[in-house]
């Protein structure tokens, strides 16, 4: 609901709103839509947390793969 402003939003609606929001290009976009909505329920939770600031800038989620290989499960 707080990504889409309804509770009752496609999975594909959740996944455009977040491409916008955290401006993602195509590539950037997670492949399958349960990681789409992994990603609101983390977004939400920054969110709430009153968006903390971090000296460290990202280009995109690969830049932040390649500087954070210790926190990639799965690789």
């Amino acid at each position: 609901m707080a990504i889409t402003g309804q509770g009752q939003a496609s999975k594909e609606q959740v996944a455009g709103m977040l491409k916008r929001m955290l401006k993602l290009s195509d590539e950037d976009m997670p492949k399958f839509m349960d990681a789409t909505d992994a990603l609101g329920a983390a977004y939400c939770h920054f969110l709430q947390m009153g968006r903390p600031e971090t000296d460290t800038k990202y280009k995109g989620w690969k830049d932040f793969v390649s500087r954070n290989q210790n926190r990639v499960a799965g690789k």
